[in-house]
């Protein structure tokens, strides 16, 4: 116990590092990272919007963040699989905490979500954003598509969202139809992924649908992904409502047929050469959930997110180093 120290969320010295204290104990902050406003330096922040006032079945998902964080103590300090590395030993990473919003006036939220997430992407920071219904997508593309433009989108879910939209709905069925009419994202680089309902309008985006997905291996889902962003930089949010419900019954509007946890988590894993520049894990409802079946599944596929982005650090780092190798070799160094 000599170098354990409990509550790293509030006691941690540094943004880098695993927590080493009990799975069971101290303050749960997502993966135990420092609680904090301060983003300066971080490689990327972990924020949840707690949020469903736009469901349209069963609602729960504003307790998402708060599950997702508990869930995700038990990912601290072994090498995260399946990644084989202290994600944070090099990976800078803070949990913001969550967004303050008015829970009587609904038509501020979407401005507040906007803001929030534009004040923390001026750090330079990469946005995990634990939701919440899938409304909070919304503004987050926007926040996003503000700095990078038109954006990829690649969407895990068991529905299009792609419902009639007026520009004012808070509804998290609609949102996808009024990224494309407004120009947030371009459908002809955005996929969805698992889609088990039919919508009047697919917009133009590719879908693969969920016996599509049941017969294609992980290698062929991801391949299909990379294929159809091609390279455009791209936003990448997980609906939890993909995974069949035997993988994920926490969830507002739960859709029988659906792939498992393991094979979403392979495909995760191979979309690293894909620029993906934001991140969201949304419609985690605790209050239908069972022994946390749900809550861990978000929380693994939040750390495949920061695995990817260690990944790409790590290279972009090894490149450096040989670049600076070569230069050295060049001038006789």
């Amino acid at each position: 116990m000599a170098n354990q120290e409990i509550d790293h969320a509030f006691t941690a010295r540094s943004k880098t590092g695993a927590s080493f204290e009990p799975t069971y104990a101290g303050a749960l902050s997502f993966m135990r990272r420092k609680y904090t406003k301060d983003v300066k330096g971080a490689d990327a922040v972990v924020w949840g919007i707690p949020f469903d006032a736009a469901v349209t079945n069963r609602p729960g998902a504003r307790f998402g963040p708060q599950a997702i964080r508990r869930a995700s103590a038990i990912l601290d300090n072994d090498p995260q699989y399946p990644f084989s590395r202290d994600l944070f030993e090099h990976l800078s990473v803070v949990d913001y905490g969550d967004c303050l919003l008015d829970s009587g006036n609904h038509q501020k939220t979407p401005g507040t979500i906007e803001r929030e997430a534009a004040k923390i992407l001026k750090s330079g920071a990469f946005l995990l954003t634990l939701g919440g219904d899938h409304f909070v997508t919304w503004p987050l593309l926007k926040a996003h598509a503000a700095i990078h433009g038109p954006l990829a989108m690649v969407q895990f879910d068991a529905h299009q969202d792609t419902w009639p939209d007026d520009g004012k709905r808070i509804d998290h069925g609609s949102f996808v139809a009024r990224a494309v009419k407004e120009g947030i994202i371009d459908p002809d680089r955005s996929i969805q992924i698992g889609i088990r309902t039919h919508a009047p309008d697919t917009f133009g985006i590719k879908i693969l649908y969920g016996h599509e997905v049941e017969e294609m291996r992980a290698s062929d889902i991801a391949y299909a992904i990379v294929e159809r962003t091609g390279g455009k930089k791209t936003y990448l949010t997980f609906d939890i409502d993909c995974l069949d419900p035997a993988f994920a019954p926490g969830t507002g509007t739960p859709v029988s047929g659906g792939p498992s946890s393991a094979k979403m988590l392979s495909t995760l894993r191979q979309l690293g050469q894909i620029d993906i520049v934001g991140a969201d894990i949304v419609e985690v409802a605790p209050a239908y959930d069972h022994a946390d079946i749900t809550a861990i599944a978000g929380s693994i596929i939040a750390m495949h997110y920061l695995g990817l982005l260690a990944e790409r650090k790590a290279r972009a780092e090894e490149l450096s180093n040989g670049n600076h190798v070569a230069l050295n070799h060049a001038h006789g160094i």
